[in-house]
Parts: C-alpha cells; structure tokens; sequence
C-alpha cells in the first residue's frame, strides 16, 4: 500500500523580518529565489509547477495552486514563505545587505534548498560562506532523515544528471541544530521535475527526482 505523509494538521509557519514567526498558513509552495551576478535563476519554471502536483497526488500535503514563485532577497516577501530554491547555470551574487537578509532569513525558521543546474557550484559555495562565515559547509551522513522522511534513499542522492560523472552529494547549514540550508550537487534534482521535454529524462529518473524532492519538502515541514 503506498504510504500517504498525513501532514493536514502541521502548520506552516509564515515568516516576518521584524517579528520572526507571526502567523500561520495551511498551504505549502514552492519559491524561486531571485539573485544578482548574472545566472539564470529563472531557467526552468516547470519545475516548480510539477514538484507541487505531485505533492498534491502524493501526499496529504495542503499545497497552494501549482504554478510559479519568485521572491527577491531584498524584498520582505521573502519571510512569508519558508521554502525557497535557489537553482541555475551561473554565476550568483548576494550583497552585504543580500546576506545579512538571508542569515536573518535562516535564522528565524526559514529554509533554502540550492539545487546546482551545472555552472553555479563555485559561486553558491563562496556566497553561502558569506552567510555562514562561522561554520563550514557539512556533507550529511546517508542515515540523513532527509533520505529517509518519506521515501527511502539508502544510499543517498539519486544520480539525476550525469555533469561531471561525479557521484552526487548532499550538504548542509545548520542554525541551531537546525538544519537550514541543503545543497545538491552533481545531480540536478530540479531539473528531474521540468516537463519531459526540457531534458529528454527518462520517467524513472523523473520519479526519483520527484521522490527526493518530496523527501527535502516533508523533512522541511517536520523539523
């Protein structure tokens, strides 16, 4: 029998910057984070739209209408929601008012989820270390609840992309004992989640996509 995450009676906490947590909202979306520096955070805008219908068919998750999300790091906005993704080809950008904004962001219970689209390892990397300049960038253990909240993942990330032929790897940000901040790389889990026609994807690495992301989004919503 599949399994159905009962998630109707888990809050989802919306964000402000001056208050923290003030309030809360019983739909989920997923949202596209906005940057500077040249790269194309925009690329792919299916992905999203996908990733929320397949929450709806698969899980008990209260998801908003499925479509496209993006918020700007310097607008307020950017505390209504506590799941955002950062993806793309190149180069990413944050000013000093950027990074304190997202610590501030991250600090108060918000979550971002950077997916590397094959081009934005080196920049992701030197802005988070911005952000986090006290702590170094953890790789997670493959016991991780994170492969395991939902649909199990034994062996860690799924291989999605080939890139670099190089095995994919998932790492992480903590505040609080809380982790914050996941990053994917060498596997391009988002790009699983674009129309078939975008990146000719065969349906079983599209469903290994779609099963991981589920795993970062309840994990998310339970912790």
């Amino acid at each position: 029998m599949k399994r159905i995450l009962m998630l109707l009676l888990i809050p989802v906490f919306v964000y402000s910057q001056t208050d923290g947590i003030n309030k809360l909202s019983s739909s989920f979306k997923i949202v596209r984070l906005k940057y500077s520096g040249g790269g194309d955070w925009y690329n792919d805008p299916s992905a999203e739209i996908n990733m929320m219908e397949y929450l709806k068919k698969n899980t008990a998750i209260d998801v908003d209408e499925p479509k496209f999300y993006s918020v700007d790091i310097s607008s307020d906005d950017i505390f209504n929601f506590p799941f955002i993704l950062i993806t793309g080809h190149g180069n990413i950008s944050f000013s000093e008012s950027e990074v304190k904004r997202l610590r501030t962001y991250l600090e108060r219970g918000g979550f971002l989820y950077a997916d590397d689209d094959y081009g934005m390892d080196k920049s992701i990397r030197r802005e988070l270390e911005k952000v986090f300049p006290d702590q170094q960038l953890q790789e997670l253990p493959f016991d991780h609840k994170i492969y395991s909240s939902h649909f199990n993942f034994p062996g860690g990330l799924p291989k999605i992309h080939e890139h670099d032929g190089k095995p994919p790897q998932g790492f992480g940000y903590y505040f609080g004992g809380r982790l914050c901040v996941y990053y994917t790389y060498e596997t391009n889990i988002s790009d699983g989640w674009a129309d078939p026609r975008e990146h000719d994807d065969p349906p079983e690495k599209r469903e290994e996509s779609f099963k991981m992301g589920t795993n970062i989004i309840v994990y998310v919503l339970n912790n």
